[in-house]
């Protein structure tokens, strides 16, 4: 891991960091392509580029319903009972994030509010490749159950090494869309995937929200339809940061680091510490614990290639070196860790204690492990129910209400001006105060409309509103 050491006085610096940052130009040219090849060839790209990158042949795209529906019979009990307590405390954990339409009456009668929509349907992205996620089905699908979404769509790529009927899709991932809510899905994965669910072919509706993590070419794929539907996040390698003092132990440091080396030779591992005695400790601890792992070589090439030790002259120093990594996940192995959680600004989540291990989040705790990476936690947020869900404003005027604001609006649409803005109010007004036939055609077209649409209200009217029986025009000097 590389060492950065900090003088007293001295901040870290984005600079000093490990980041790859922005999507390669080829992956995105190469994610474009696709794209457009699926838009304009539906299933038979969809069939081509499976046996091009997959090495697949696929006949019927959707994984047949009945596999869905005997798919927790095909994992064992404990399995299922593991699945089933992480969906009872992901659901739970989401049903206090789900938002209710709101309103609220004006003394004038007007109704304003905001209503509260979930989108009709959703696309989940799953990886297949160096391991298999059925996490993952849980904490993307659940939170979208709880929205009220209607159709929930998985895709996720066909495997070579496996027939049948599953499409050699993991029984483990299988069973956790049967748990979560799945309605549909196909083995279809890769950037050709995220256009389906974008755009929709012969087999595959469009979907309206797009969610799961991927390859750079999945990401790349969301980052290109983003805008045509909504995208959670483009998410690149995990990333975990500890920030650890003398009290923590080295080897569940070391383990903890290490759990998030093994997802990706390009996971990102930060320890930050005051205590450069206790940063070897800790890396000592790695050489012992990593002779052990079937996944040796990957975790090894992410310590080694993307880890990154701190060592800060003060823990001030130290959360302010967090808070510019603003990590995807930072745990917290200091004796007064609850009292450091206030000073934290930039995390996606954040395990707070010894006893707080970052893969209970990963599976069971309840909050969204889909987070910000890249130091995007500095403006972003988990995963949550609010990502399916809309929210429309909601305007009803009455009469009075309409009286009320009508002259500050038409003011505001002179000084912008909006002609049309200001006429749509004054012959509101109009109407209220003379009768249908001062808005007739007729009528209208031999008055005065601009003065209708800037009246040159005065102060006191502006500010007050303009009662039922007023004229369309008060006397601001001699403007008009």
């Amino acid at each position: 891991m590389k060492t950065i050491v900090l003088e007293p006085g001295e901040r870290l610096q984005l600079a000093q960091l490990i980041r790859k940052g922005v999507l390669p130009e080829s992956v995105v040219a190469s994610a474009r392509d696709i794209v457009a090849d699926v838009r304009a060839r539906g299933d038979e790209a969809l069939r081509d580029y499976s046996k091009r990158f997959d090495g697949v042949e696929l006949g019927c795209l959707r994984l047949p319903q009945e596999v869905l529906d005997g798919a927790l019979d095909a994992v064992d009990e404990p399995f299922r009972a593991a699945l089933e307590k992480a969906a009872r405390q992901i659901r739970d954990f989401h049903a206090r994030e789900l938002e209710q339409s709101w309103f609220t009456t004006r003394a004038d009668g007007t109704l304003l509010g905001v209503k509260v929509t979930p989108v009709r349907a959703a696309g989940l992205y799953i990886p297949g490749g160096r391991a298999q996620y059925p996490s993952t089905v849980l904490m993307n699908v659940i939170p979208a159950k709880v929205a009220g979404v209607e159709r929930i769509v998985m895709v996720t790529p066909p495997q070579r090494d496996a027939a049948g009927a599953t499409g050699g899709i993991s029984p483990y991932t299988l069973a956790a869309a049967a748990v979560a809510g799945v309605d549909e899905i196909y083995t279809v994965g890769g950037a050709q995937a995220i256009a389906a669910l974008a755009y929709g072919t012969e087999s595959i509706a469009p979907v309206d929200v797009i969610t799961g993590p991927g390859n750079a070419y999945v990401a790349a794929a969301k980052q290109l339809v983003s805008g045509d539907v909504g995208i959670d996040m483009i998410a690149g390698p995990s990333e975990v940061c500890v920030l650890a003092d003398a009290t923590a132990e080295p080897a569940i440091v070391a383990a903890d680091l290490m759990a998030q080396a093994e997802h990706d030779p390009l996971a990102a591992c930060y320890l930050v510490t005051c205590d450069a005695a206790f940063a070897q400790r800790v890396q000592e601890a790695i050489e012992a614990l990593i002779a052990q792992s079937p996944r040796g070589d990957i975790t090894r090439a992410s310590l080694d290639n993307e880890g990154t030790i701190v060592v800060a002259a003060d823990l001030a120093a130290a959360v302010d070196a967090v808070n510019t990594i603003a990590p995807e996940h930072l745990e917290l192995h200091c004796a007064d860790a609850l009292g450091l959680l206030g000073s934290i600004r930039n995390a996606g989540a954040i395990f707070v204690g010894a006893w707080s291990s970052e893969p209970l989040g990963d599976y069971v705790a309840g909050p969204n492990h889909t987070l910000p990476t890249g130091g995007t936690a500095r403006f972003s947020s988990p995963l949550s129910v609010t990502d399916f869900q809309k929210r429309s404003s909601v305007v009803c005027y009455t009469p009075e209400g309409l009286l009320a604001d009508a002259p500050a609006t038409q003011e505001l649409a002179e000084g912008e001006g909006l002609w049309a803005h200001a006429l749509s109010v004054g012959l509101r007004r109009r109407l209220l105060a003379q009768g249908p036939d001062a808005v007739d055609t007729g009528t209208l077209a031999s008055e005065d409309l601009t003065g209708i649409a800037w009246p040159a209200d005065d102060a006191s009217v502006i500010a007050a509103g303009c009662g039922a029986g007023a004229p369309n025009q008060a006397v601001r000097g001699e403007e008009r």
